[in-house]
């Protein structure tokens, strides 16, 4: 028995002299063999070298050359449509002398210009002295935007020069009827944007105003109209936008004097180079009107109106 005892002993010994090796090789391989660690793709953050003013400029003069480059390649596969540089020398001779004037239909693109402007005023500024107002009504009285929504619903999908004929009928006038035309298009990004800026208004501002025992006037100035003054001026820039895209319209509908009878004469005449050069002073008036109206919102507005 004790022999038998005894070899066990001996089994048990061997195999923790086993197990100590065992671990002691593995953690000599641990430390000898050191981990390699996996690789770890590193992205360069590059920044252009060009200051960013340089990129200001050069990025739109690209795109201008891309598209003088796009127009070239039309003009050399379309022996009708002339080229960058003979629509150029047009435009100097057209430009020379902007404002003559030798009869009623025939005078220089500066009257057309400033007579579509003029049309745009006087349609834009009805708009805005009727749209604003109810805007702020309709924004402020829950009653009043139950009973003109649906009417704005159902009118503003209608396409302006939808209005036209109705204007004719109405003024008997071709003037008029653009005018007309203008201001009901232009009317409801006023009204729509006064009303949600109206609707926006935290009440908290109303519940100091209850307390206080404001009047309604002075709730509409000191506290409705600075808080609405960026969604008011949102509107009206898109209307102004919307105004100078249908009065180009209207006017090669309704004739007379008007950058829009003006390319359409000119196509009358067959006169491609004048053609372009409307669409390229079309494209400049609505964006130089656009820009002004964008520079009035950054002066009397929070910074996140000028986005």
């Amino acid at each position: 028995m004790s022999a038998i005892m005894d070899t066990a002993a001996n089994a048990n010994r061997q195999a923790a002299t086993i197990d100590s090796a065992t671990a002691g090789v593995a953690a000599e391989a641990a430390i000898v063999t050191p981990l390699t660690p996996r690789p770890v793709l590193k992205i360069a953050n590059r920044r252009s070298s060009m200051p960013s003013w340089l990129m200001q400029i050069i990025a739109p003069l690209l795109g201008l050359a891309f598209l003088v480059l796009i127009w070239q390649i039309i003009a050399m596969s379309n022996s009708q449509f002339p080229t960058p540089m003979l629509t150029l020398q047009e435009a100097l001779k057209l430009f020379a002398d902007p404002f003559y004037r030798t009869s009623p239909n025939d005078q220089g693109i500066g009257w057309n210009i400033l007579a579509s402007l003029q049309r745009v005023a006087v349609g834009f500024g009805l708009a805005a002295l009727v749209g604003i107002p109810l805007g702020f009504m309709i924004g402020r009285f829950k009653f009043l935007s139950s009973m003109f929504g649906p009417i704005i619903s159902l009118l503003k999908p209608v396409s302006p020069l939808a209005w036209l004929p109705i204007g004719l009928l109405v003024f008997k006038s071709a003037n008029p009827a653009a005018i007309w035309s203008i201001f009901i298009c232009s009317i409801w990004p006023m009204i729509i944007n006064t009303a949600v800026g109206v609707q926006r208004v935290p009440q908290d501002y109303m519940n100091v105003a209850r307390v206080l025992n404001l009047s309604e006037w002075k709730i509409i100035t000191k506290i409705l109209f600075p808080s609405v003054l960026p969604y008011m001026l949102t509107g009206v820039r898109l209307a102004i936008g919307t105004a100078w895209l249908v009065i180009v319209a209207a006017e090669m509908l309704t004739g007379g004097v008007g950058i829009g009878f003006w390319v359409w004469d000119e196509w009358n005449n067959l006169n491609v180079p004048h053609i372009i050069i409307a669409i390229v002073v079309i494209g400049v008036v609505g964006l130089l009107l656009e820009q002004m109206l964008v520079a009035l919102a950054k002066a009397f507005t929070y910074e996140q109106v000028s986005s």
